[in-house]
Parts: structure tokens; sequence; C-alpha cells
């Protein structure tokens, strides 16, 4: 079934809202951002509920290679700097190897990786991909959420270079320097700014990235409250009519058992119909539950059962008059009309002392006005109902655009007024 869903909706289009590893969180709360090669997103348990990259070795080795050997073919073409020793080498794998602790330390591997570069153009060696261990150091600690240090990282470089180029050049090698020209600056420059916009939209991607998986699970979550409420107004409504109907038929019952043996039969035999209709729409809501994306097996219950509602009643003794003809509704309309009808029946049966209730429809100008009287009086007596009986109309009202009013009438009874919104066309056709 779940395959099914997945080909009924296509592939799932995960680039919308970022790879699933994106949001990955570190042993210290911060997410490890994506190495750009295979061991991106991989990651291993460090403790209950956390998750710690793993160190992003293949990526780091490709790098220090591509910045040797680079550096190397730079050198050449920079013969008037200081030619690449030991030293110079030795500086840029320690460049390179702090990248390995770029996701754990993000901080700490910008200033780190800023200060190891500073250290080679100070003592002279050539321009080079020094600056790209700089740069990825500072895109991983901006896309972290670590704007301020990165930025903090690429102006120390910065500054330290300028101050290099154009004042300490004279007693730093290679001898003879005469410092940078401001084609050199402009060109260094355009590279920090390119650094800093590229970091700046991937973290603005992720950030839209979160907010749209944020979203997605804050809609989940009120779908599935929205139907959790669904399911227990209509276990509410089904269970409390059905079992008014046997309390009242088994009081009625075991009345007349001795000196009425058959209507003690007849209240019986209304109880075996009342349990077996409670059983079937029960089983129809909890099929929805155990097959998600099936059609129900039933119908769903609406005004056109509203003859069989009045012999419910009238076998619970409840007399109903029903004056008006209900248009034709939209399935959750019908459904909702029939329910609070359900529901204000089982409340006067429950709670109000009149064998008698009036249910009448009116409808015109976009809407039906579902009016349910009783002459009372209220017996007061505790019914054994949830409480929940008002409640669940007004929320299936609402989740209409309509609005229930009830309460107790001037002269003593009991008045429950729905008014639910038509669509134009239907109330159109039914005038």
């Amino acid at each position: 079934m779940d395959e099914r869903r997945v080909r009924e909706r296509g592939p799932a289009q995960w680039w919308h809202y970022g790879p699933p590893w994106w949001n990955v969180p570190d042993a210290t709360g911060t997410r490890a951002d994506a190495d750009a090669d295979a061991d991106a997103g991989t990651s291993v348990g460090v403790g209950a509920g956390t998750r710690r990259p793993r160190l992003p070795w293949r990526s780091t080795v490709l790098l220090t290679v591509l910045v040797l050997v680079v550096s190397n073919f730079a050198a050449h073409a920079q013969p008037h700097r200081e030619p690449l020793d030991p030293y110079a080498r030795l500086l840029l794998l320690a460049t390179c190897a702090l990248l390995l602790w770029r996701h754990r330390h993000p901080v700490i591997v910008a200033f780190g990786t800023a200060a190891l570069a500073l250290a080679y153009l100070g003592a002279g060696y050539p321009y080079g991909p020094v600056f790209a261990a700089v740069a990825v150091a500072c895109f991983s600690a901006v896309v972290a959420g670590h704007r301020r240090s990165a930025w903090t990282a690429i102006g120390m470089l910065w500054a330290g270079h300028l101050l290099i180029s154009l004042w300490l050049y004279r007693w730093l090698p290679p001898p003879g320097d005469t410092g940078a020209n401001p084609g050199q600056e402009v060109i260094i420059a355009t590279w920090v700014l390119i650094i800093v916009a590229v970091a700046e939209l991937v973290r603005l991607r992720r950030e839209q990235w979160a907010r749209e998986r944020a979203d997605r699970a804050q809609a989940a979550r009120r779908r599935a409250d929205e139907e959790r409420l669904r399911i227990a107004r209509e276990l509410h409504d089904v269970l409390a009519h059905s079992i008014s109907v046997i309390n009242v038929q088994a009081g009625m019952g075991l009345a007349l058992l001795d000196s009425d043996p058959e209507q003690a039969r007849a209240a019986l035999t209304t109880i075996k119909a009342a349990s077996k209709e409670a059983l079937g729409e029960v089983r129809q809501v909890l099929d929805t539950l155990r097959a998600p994306g099936h059609a129900p097996r039933a119908p769903a219950p609406g005004l056109g059962r509203l003859p069989e509602l009045v012999e419910q009643a009238a076998a619970a003794g409840l007399a109903v008059a029903v004056t008006g003809e209900p248009p034709s509704l939209s399935p959750g309309a019908d459904l909702a009309a029939f329910r609070i009808v359900q529901e204000a029946l089982t409340n006067v049966v429950r709670h109000s002392g009149s064998r008698q209730a009036r249910v009448r429809f009116e409808h015109g100008g976009g809407e039906l006005r579902l009016r349910i009287d009783d002459d009372g009086p209220a017996t007061g007596a505790d019914a054994g109902g949830s409480g929940n009986g008002l409640a669940g109309m007004r929320e299936r009202a609402a989740a209409l655009g309509g609005t229930i009013e009830a309460g107790p009438r001037a002269d003593g009874g009991f008045r429950v007024l729905a008014v639910l919104p038509l669509d134009d066309r239907d109330d159109r056709e039914d005038r």
C-alpha cells in the first residue's frame, strides 16, 4: 500500500526542502554541514538523542592534495617569492589538516586556518590555493551559524595581508619585495566577497529548508489533531445516541418483563437493532484508521437517514415532528447536519422531561437553519454523558463555517439552532 501511495504521489522532491542529512545535529547541538563528496552526511551516534558527524577524511585529503600540487605550480609561476621548502609544506599540511574538524569546531578551524595562512604569507611563500582552505573553513562556519566568527577570521586574514603587503614587507621575506599593487588587493577583496556571498546564500537556503520542514511538521500535527477530533466526534455521536436508546429500552424491558412480556420483547428487539447499528458505524469509523487511503466501505450517514433517526427516537419514547425539507447538501455538511440532529435528540432523551421534540429545516440566502426544540423541563438527573455533545456540535458547525446556538427558552424548553452555509448552486436548485 505504501509503495502504491508513493507511485501516486510521484518521486519525492527532497531537493525542494533540502537533503535529509542537512540538519543532522552534532554533539554540541550545531548542524554539521555537508561534505562535497560521498562522505557527506555520514554520522555516528555518540549518546542518547545526539549525533556526531564523522571526520570528513576524503574531502580533506582531496583538498590537501590539490593544495600541495597547485602550490608547486604557483611557486614556479612566482619566482620572486620564497620557494616551497619543508616549512612551507608543513604550513600547508597543517592548514588543510585543521579542516578535519570543521564540522565539530567550525569557529576554531576558521581562525586556525586564517592564522596559518597569514603565517604562510608572512613567510613570503607564493600566493596560491592556501586561500581555498580558509574559504572552506569559513564557509563551514557560516553555514553552521557562526557568521560573525567567520567574518572576523576573514577580516583578520585580509587585515594581516594588507599590513604585510603595504608595510611589513620591508622586513619580511622575500628580499627586495616591493609590496602589493592595488590590482592584487582588488582581486583578493573580490574573492573575500565571493566567499562571504556564497556562504550567506547557502545559510539562507538552509534556514529556508528548516522553516519548510517545521511548517510541514506543524501541518502534519494539525491534520493529525483534526483527524483525532473528527473521529472522537463521530464515536461520541454514534455511541451517545445508540447507548441512550439502549438505556431507555433496557429500563423499559426490565419494568415490563413480568407484567407485559410482549412489550419487553419489543424493547429487546429495539436494543438489538440499535446495538447492531452502533457497531456498524463504529466499525466504519475504525476502518479509516486500519486502512488509510481506502474509501469507507459504507456511505457516511446523512439527512437521508432522518426517518430512521425519528423511528429510533420514537422507540426511546420521544415523538419527533419534522417540518420543512432539508436541501441538497455536500457530504460533509450532510453528515454534520445529521449528527447535530442526532445529538440534539439524544440530549432531549437524556436530559429533558419532555417526550416531544420538533425539528425544523429552513434554507435560503446561502444558508441552512436547522432548529431542534423540546418543551422541557430539564430533569436535572445525571444521564451518564460525557458533556461533550454541545462542544462536538459547535466543532462540526465551525469546521463548515457555520454557528451553533444552544440554550434554554423563555418558556422552559430548550433550543438548538444551527446555521450552516450552503453551496449557492445547490441552494438555487432547491428553490
